[in-house]
């Protein structure tokens, strides 16, 4: 019976991410930045503090983002500990109130709730997943190891729906709080997408001849897309000295947004989309962007900016090309401290 304890505690963690409960008040913070005045190295007699290395140029940034990964993933570890914690106890609840141990309310309650998978769902599963299906097998070949996989599916699913009305009738809060990540101030200051008054801004700094910028592209469209009217984007300009074209692309993008077509520039470079061409070839020609390039470079610099994209996410550095599921929950974080 041990392995169907081994089963529920399995289904508890994978259905976590769709159990959270929020609320109550703050359990301690934790932290993993140090004093600026400590010291921390000694060369030719000259200290070197704490406040220099997270302050430099080229490592600073290093430093910064690795304090944010520190603090997130200690936290991350803590809270979902805690969330498998309260869900194994809620089930044990359950179980105890019928008589039953959690051994034997999973293996003859749970289990038997959860219907076997029609030929239907088998079907409609391997036709969503046949690209990941073995080669040389047909649906008929396949078709126990599918219907065992669509189980174990329903399984999960149901311990998901489960647990949150438990939370619900138990009245659970969680008081371990998300920790305070540095922050970093940076100017909002060019052109925007996005309500002014969105709970979320995010400053990106970017070049247009940046490979990682441009992977990076559709996952800030995605993030836009699922929260619109939450988030604010503000783009400012970094082009890099290494890329030759990158100056005069900002510039030009600088020119675009004199007639309201900074995004589309964005999203198509060097296409006309409804500009101006002789008034925007006078812009790019005249070099009267420079300065505005050059202080948005001024201000990224200042912040720790050394490539490209940057963001600041209310104010916390996240540093190059990153996964979807890092800058969304980034944004969660901050739209819960909000909320």
């Amino acid at each position: 019976m041990k392995s169907c304890t081994l089963h529920a505690l399995a289904l508890v963690a994978a259905s976590i991410v769709a159990c959270r409960t929020g609320g109550g008040a703050p359990a301690g913070k934790a932290s993993v930045a140090m004093d600026p005045g400590a010291k921390v190295a000694e060369v030719d007699g000259k200290p070197i503090t704490y406040g220099d290395l997270s302050s430099d140029k080229d490592v600073g940034p290093k430093v910064r983002q690795a304090e944010v990964k520190a603090l997130t993933d200690l936290y991350d570890q803590r809270r979902g500990l805690l969330d498998e914690l309260i869900s194994r106890r809620l089930l044990e609840e359950e179980a105890k109130a019928k008589g039953k141990t959690l051994e034997q309310w999973f293996q003859t309650d749970y289990m038997n709730s959860v219907p076997e998978p029609s030929e239907d769902e088998a079907k409609a599963f391997y036709e969503e997943h046949k690209a990941q299906m073995p080669q040389g097998q047909s649906f008929a070949d396949l078709l126990p190891r599918i219907k065992q996989a669509v189980k174990q599916q329903k399984l999960r699913d149901g311990m998901g729906k489960m647990l949150e009305g438990l939370k619900e009738k138990h009245h659970v809060t969680v008081a371990l709080e998300p920790p305070e990540l540095p922050r970093i101030e940076v100017e909002a200051k060019g052109p925007a997408r996005g309500p002014a008054a969105a709970p979320v801004t995010i400053v990106e700094f970017s070049d247009f001849q940046c490979p990682f910028c441009g992977r990076e592209f559709p996952v800030i469209e995605k993030l836009m897309k699922e929260y619109d009217g939450k988030v604010r984007l503000v783009f400012r300009h970094f082009p890099l000295d290494f890329h030759p074209f990158a100056e005069k692309a900002a510039e030009a993008g600088a020119c675009a947004a004199d007639q309201g077509k900074f995004w589309e520039l964005h999203d198509k470079m060097f296409s006309n989309h409804g500009i101006d061409s002789t008034k925007f070839d006078k812009c790019l020609d005249s070099g009267e962007k420079k300065g505005q390039v050059d202080d948005d470079q001024k201000a990224g610099a200042a912040a720790g900016v050394n490539g490209t994209p940057a963001f600041f996410i209310n104010g916390i550095f996240i540093n190059g090309a990153q996964p979807y599921e890092q800058i969304k929950q980034t944004v969660d974080r901050e739209l819960k401290k909000k909320g």
